[in-house]
């Protein structure tokens, strides 16, 4: 018989994670005529010592938890179905350990944000557990995101994620080194309506990016009151602003600036009138009179993307990566401590920075948990921020 072919098929499969025991044996020598003692060679250094995970392990919990939201309790019943008897608390306790060792990464990436030129920032809430008082307190979740690729930057993206454990009436504004920032306008008492932003020795308020500006007003403030007024929205609220803003991605700031002023201004400028006409007609007490007056308060701004090229008419970029905690927040119900909610922010930023610069998250952690257990100079922290990792970096 000759071939005269073949006819070739291909199948998905699939297999489970696989669990092993590493066991390293490190053999004693001595020598019997002299007297230069025992000789052993040095034990690999690990990130918890004396405790059972490796580094890969400790890493396939984070990304579990905080990638894929899979809270510890059910970590602890999958691995109970391949035989491993290891409880939520134990697994608590090797994420609190690798949070703590990955602080100064995720405060040096922080340093860069601070840095920057334009921020996003939004807030969400989880609730945290209040030892001693048998319930939860309100925690909030601050995220800064660097996301430039709209307007041609050149720096790279970043999240960095913090955490203030108190409730919103005593919580502090957030105070960040930074040129300008611009953040996702929410209803929080005692911090709408300004966001300090530390310039040298000065300070200024930069007024809010309204998340729901007129091109997306109808979507985001209206459509769920469904009155007549509402539906209005839908053909006064700019329309054809989304066109102009997918036209101009990817292209420099002065042109985008351009473009906006040339063609966009006037659509804003048309809302402006039909929102002071409707504003007249409803109540300010009623829901939707509340939601006009909103928009109204913070216009100025509303058009802050009218006066600078930088900015986007919408904050998906930092939306986009606060949704994972509320992901997170769904599946955990809460988080256990105020130490808790900081790991959680801490490591939330890491993967959220890795994903955003196309880095896989699990290999991310894995090699630089690694890195961090072989004593990794700080100084040389930059290396294992996520943009600069490669697999052999570390």
């Amino acid at each position: 018989m000759h071939r005269i072919g073949e006819d070739r098929t291909e199948r998905l499969d699939i297999v489970p994670a696989q669990l092993r025991v590493i066991v390293t044996i490190r053999p004693k020598y001595a020598c019997r005529i002299c007297t230069d003692g025992v000789r052993q060679a040095p034990a690999r250094p690990w990130l918890i010592e004396g405790a059972l995970p490796t580094e890969g392990a400790i890493a396939h919990v984070l990304v579990s938890k905080y990638a894929d939201h899979c809270p510890l309790y059910r970590q602890s019943q999958i691995l109970a179905r391949s035989g491993i008897q290891i409880d939520r608390s134990t697994l608590a306790g090797w994420v609190g350990k690798a949070a703590f060792h990955l602080g100064p990464v995720v405060d040096r990436l922080a340093e860069h944000l601070k840095r920057s030129t334009k921020l996003f920032m939004d807030e969400t809430t989880a609730p945290v557990l209040d030892p001693g008082k048998g319930r939860t307190k309100t925690g909030y979740f601050w995220t800064l995101a660097r996301d430039d690729r709209r307007w041609g930057g050149w720096t790279h993206r970043a999240s960095s994620t913090s955490t203030h454990p108190a409730a919103a009436a005593d919580m502090p504004r957030p105070s960040w080194t930074a040129s300008t920032a611009f953040s996702r306008s929410t209803a929080m008492p005692a911090t709408t309506g300004s966001l300090t932003v530390a310039q040298g020795r000065h300070s200024a308020h930069c007024r809010p990016l309204l998340g729901a500006c007129a091109a997306q007003a109808p979507g985001e403030v209206f459509e769920r009151d469904g009155s007549a007024i509402a539906r209005e929205a839908g053909s006064s609220a700019s329309p054809g602003s989304d066109e102009i803003e997918d036209e101009i991605r990817g292209t420099d700031a002065g042109h985008r600036l351009a473009v906006r002023q040339a063609r966009t201004a006037h659509l804003v400028a048309n809302f402006r009138e039909w929102l002071n006409a409707a504003r007249a007609r409803v109540s300010a007490k009623s829901r939707l009179g509340e939601k006009l007056g909103y928009i109204h308060r913070h216009w100025d701004g509303l058009q802050t993307f009218l006066t600078d090229g930088r900015v986007e008419i919408d904050s998906n970029a930092v939306e986009n990566l606060v949704r994972p905690i509320a992901l997170n927040r769904k599946n955990a119900l809460f988080a256990g401590h105020d130490e808790g909610a900081k790991a959680w922010g801490r490591i939330a930023s890491l993967i959220e920075t890795a994903k955003i610069n196309g880095v896989e998250p699990f290999a991310y952690l894995k090699g630089t948990l690694e890195a961090i257990a072989g004593g990794h100079p700080n100084d040389r922290l930059d290396e294992l921020l996520p943009w600069n990792w490669t697999p052999t970096s570390s």
